[in-house]
């Protein structure tokens, strides 16, 4: 368990989930169901286990429906976070919410970063290797050969001191993004206003040398379209 009572989580929920039509017709992608449960359970549960708080999960796609589940979670400090108005993209959607996450590094989630570990909490494992003086940004990164449901070309190799390198355009990368990060409000500065995208600060840290990452120990699933969710549900059964 993460010994630190100030670490803050920002959950991404609000993204339309087109790719896994039909079964976002009628409920936003965090609420399709894995194995019975929500798929935004599981990140829920991983972060309460380490008493990670507060936690800010946004809404825009079917909110209400989002909202009246999260409303009945048993986790306490879920702070519900409205882009009804506007969708803001994983960038200004984080910026919006700074105040509540505070002033040190927190964790960023996409509702539906899985994965299964080993032996190792990845969590613990990321606050543990974090330096304040070097980074930016610590990303968990998976396997590109061993992570099910992804089949691209992956996004970063990783340096001997946990820098990364982006992939060049005509390469496979060794490691995928696993839409977990810890990432340091210093990181928002000079950003624009309204929508945007993570992706434009992750460059600007990468071409600083303040862009770093950490190995998933276990297996990441990528719960992309309904047939990564079918294999994700026998990957759970078999686990």
């Amino acid at each position: 368990m993460i010994q630190n009572e100030n670490t803050a989580a920002m959950v991404m929920a609000a993204g339309l989930g087109t790719r896994m039509r039909p079964l976002t017709a009628t409920k936003p992608k965090p609420m399709v169901e894995l194995n019975g449960r929500p798929l935004i359970d599981y990140t829920l549960d991983r972060l309460a286990t380490h008493s990670i708080s507060p936690i800010v999960v946004n809404v825009h796609y079917l909110a209400d429906v989002l909202e009246q589940h999260l409303e009945n979670s048993p986790i306490a400090d879920v702070i519900i976070a409205d882009e009804r108005a506007e969708l803001l993209d994983t960038g200004g959607g984080a910026l919006a919410n700074l105040e509540i996450l505070g002033p040190d590094r927190f964790f960023i989630l996409n509702s539906d970063s899985l994965w299964i570990e080993d032996d190792t909490d990845n969590l613990a494992a990321m606050l543990a290797a974090w330096d304040d003086d070097t980074m930016d940004c610590l990303m968990l990164l998976a396997s590109t050969d061993n992570s099910l449901g992804y089949s691209g070309n992956g996004d970063f190799n990783i340096a001997a001191d946990g820098q990364l390198l982006q992939r060049a355009c005509d390469e496979k990368a060794a490691y995928v993004h696993t839409g977990c990060c810890l990432i340091h409000p210093r990181i928002f500065a000079g950003a624009p206003a309204g929508p945007f995208s993570l992706n434009l600060l992750w460059d600007e840290a990468l071409a600083h040398k303040r862009l770093f990452g950490l190995a998933l120990r276990g297996q990441w699933l990528h719960i992309g379209t309904p047939e990564a969710l079918t294999a994700a549900e026998e990957k759970f059964n078999r686990s």
